[in-house]
């Protein structure tokens, strides 16, 4: 299990600040103890177990990546009253989030299943939630882009137009100033500016905002040289559209940007 010591604490010290919890240190003497569960609303796919455990001090019941039905307990904790009130928003908070990104990238997963495309996220991630985050959508079923900007190339369309728009002297200061073995992908939105990288020693072009109509013929264009990923406000209804298509990638920024939290709530025994 991972560390999440340090993310724990800077959420407590936002959420309690210098005084506390001033409503339940009101209410409850240190003596007063209670049980409380943390149980599923709604239908979905874990993901968070262990850090929101880590927040209340117990033992998760149900591992990452489960499904899990509406009234389904996740969590059983008896502790002191006011421990329980003051950390309990922290762990949900963690817990829906996570496990709405797991349930979202499963849809996605669940309509491309019939093709070889991957499911994949983005940088489009929450600041110190990054790993939390890419971790869901891989216990969603999907498969993660690079971690940051320091563990492969990807060549965008501002670093081209930073180049006086000469994607190929973009492509050729990455070879030169790169060690062997990074991963370099470029991003096209037109078969033209496509065309003109064909002979690229490189290893992924990112079809960026292009039809499906548009992959296909791309992915002819390509022919083998190097693998291929769609993205560009790609959505749930139109994932197998793009799927058959025969893209290696599919990236959703949604999956971590816009997702809806699942519904997970804590409630007293």
């Amino acid at each position: 299990m991972r560390d999440y010591k340090d993310l724990i604490l800077q959420a407590l010290s936002e959420d309690l600040g210098a005084a506390g919890d001033i409503t339940s240190n009101a209410i409850f003497p240190h003596s007063h103890r209670s049980k409380a569960r943390i149980i599923a609303r709604e239908n979905g796919i874990l993901s968070g177990m262990d850090i929101a455990a880590e927040v209340l001090e117990t033992a998760p019941l149900i591992s990452d990546g489960t499904p899990v039905k509406k009234g389904h307990v996740l969590l059983e904790i008896n502790a002191q009253t006011k421990f329980i009130l003051s950390h309990e928003r922290i762990a949900l908070n963690y817990l829906q989030h996570l496990s709405g990104i797991a349930t979202e990238t499963a849809k996605y997963v669940e309509a491309a299943k019939d093709y070889p495309a991957k499911i994949t996220c983005t940088r489009k991630t929450l600041p110190n939630m990054r790993a939390l985050q890419k971790k869901a959508v891989r216990d969603g079923g999907g498969t993660n882009h690079r971690f940051g900007l320091y563990d492969a190339v990807m060549i965008k369309d501002n670093h081209i137009a930073a180049c006086d728009g000469d994607i190929n002297e973009a492509i050729n200061r990455v070879k030169a100033n790169v060690e062997d073995g990074i991963r370099i992908e470029v991003e096209v939105d037109t078969l033209e500016q496509l065309s003109t990288i064909l002979d690229s020693n490189i290893d992924v072009v990112l079809l960026d905002n292009m039809p499906p109509d548009m992959v296909s013929q791309a992915i002819i264009m390509i022919d083998g040289r190097f693998e291929t990923e769609a993205s560009g406000g790609i959505t749930l209804e139109r994932i197998e559209e793009f799927a058959k298509t025969g893209v290696n990638y599919i990236s959703i920024g949604a999956l971590t940007h816009s997702v809806k939290a699942l519904d997970i709530g804590l409630d007293f025994e």
